[in-house]
């Protein structure tokens, strides 16, 4: 159960990592590694006090990851609008 557990986790941040669209900006790559390695530990932490760290971690990484990509994401199309004249 927790090897299907842990792969599961494994393939739905593969997923949710790849994308179908334009290139990522630089920010959003690095709002995504950022987020993902804080998550990572915090989730470690936060799993080992029950007793299942490997899922806290995995857990942490994806909600992490995905939260840093999503503010970095929203930075680089802030960049953008200034670069292209669209400031507000």
């Amino acid at each position: 159960m927790k090897t299907i557990l842990t792969s599961t986790a494994a393939v739905v941040t593969a997923i949710a990592f790849s994308s179908c669209a334009a290139p990522a900006g630089p920010n959003t790559q690095r709002g995504a590694a950022t987020g993902a390695l804080l998550g990572a530990a915090a989730g470690g932490i936060i799993g080992h006090q029950s007793g299942r760290a490997l899922e806290g971690a995995a857990i942490g990484a994806a909600a992490g990851g995905t939260a840093g990509a999503v503010y970095g994401n929203s930075r680089d199309q802030e960049e953008y609008g200034y670069r292209r004249g669209y400031g507000y």
